[in-house]
């Protein structure tokens, strides 16, 4: 299965990952999502698209703003292509860096831990 194939409309791919239409209008608007055009002008959405477009739903949904969670999706996007075509060319990855994506990428603000500024080395030569 091709999963860049122009397959969905946009009602069915809203249906599909349980959002609205105007959602993906807005990613569309925000740039991460360019559906192709059917020959009447309607947006198709693939596949990989909609689970772009999914991920972007559940960080939304976590607390980010849509402009971080589009810059997250898109590295998340580029890291797994770039893992994708270290093992085409026979690499292996180690442990721990396969790009599956989280399914929680905040970690619970209530333990949130602060650390102190770094203080400024002294020269030698100070008093």
């Amino acid at each position: 299965m091709n999963r860049d194939a122009p397959t969905y409309s946009m009602g069915r791919a809203a249906e599909l990952i349980g959002v609205t239409p105007a959602f993906l209008r807005s990613l569309d608007d925000a740039g991460l999502v360019e559906p192709e055009r059917s020959d009447g002008g309607h947006r198709r959405y693939s596949l990989h698209q909609l689970d772009l477009a999914a991920r972007v739903r559940q960080l939304l949904d976590e607390g980010f703003p849509l402009a971080a969670a589009c810059r997250i999706v898109t590295l998340e996007d580029r890291l797994a292509a770039a893992h994708r075509r270290i093992a085409d060319l026979g690499g292996k990855l180690g442990p721990g860096e396969d790009a599956t994506i989280p399914t929680q990428t905040r970690r619970d603000l209530g333990a949130t831990r602060y650390y102190p500024a770094p203080r400024p080395e002294r020269s030698p030569s100070a008093p």
